[in-house]
């Protein structure tokens, strides 16, 4: 499952989704809006996103993880639009027939995801003041 969607992410589904016999584990990552960010108060979060190429490269991430590890079931979900604080901006679901492979593989599409991904986030501070945030600028692990 490779989704972009405005409406909140069902991660229960999500997880869902990659469940199987053939999967001793299941490892699902949310990413969440956070309050704060380098010390500043952030109130909300504004993503948008190349949709096609996005997509596509969720399509390669996909790949990778199948060719390195035996993955049994993949789901990346991103949300776009605004974006209040607590709620879920991305899900990485990844099951496996052991827990060191679906964390490895669940890590990788996440960091793959903030590197590759043309989806580009605004941050909104309580001062007033905003800043786009594009994939390949933001550190590699850095949550």
């Amino acid at each position: 499952m490779i989704r972009l969607q405005h409406e909140p992410i069902d991660y229960a589904g999500v997880t869902e989704a990659v469940r199987s016999p053939l999967a001793g584990a299941v490892v699902l990552f949310l990413g969440t809006v956070r309050e704060f960010t380098d010390g500043r108060r952030t109130t909300h979060l504004e993503y948008e996103a190349y949709p096609a190429m996005a997509e596509k490269k969720l399509a390669e991430i996909e790949a990778e993880l199948r060719q390195r590890w035996p993955v049994v079931g993949v789901a990346m979900v991103h949300r776009l639009g605004r974006l209040e604080l607590g709620e879920v901006s991305v899900a990485v679901a990844v099951s496996a027939p052991h827990r060191a492979e679906a964390f490895e593989a669940a890590r990788h599409a996440m960091e793959r995801i903030k590197a590759i991904v043309p989806i580009w986030k605004q941050e909104n501070w309580d001062d007033g003041s905003t800043a786009w945030v594009h994939p390949e600028s933001q550190p590699c692990c850095h949550d």
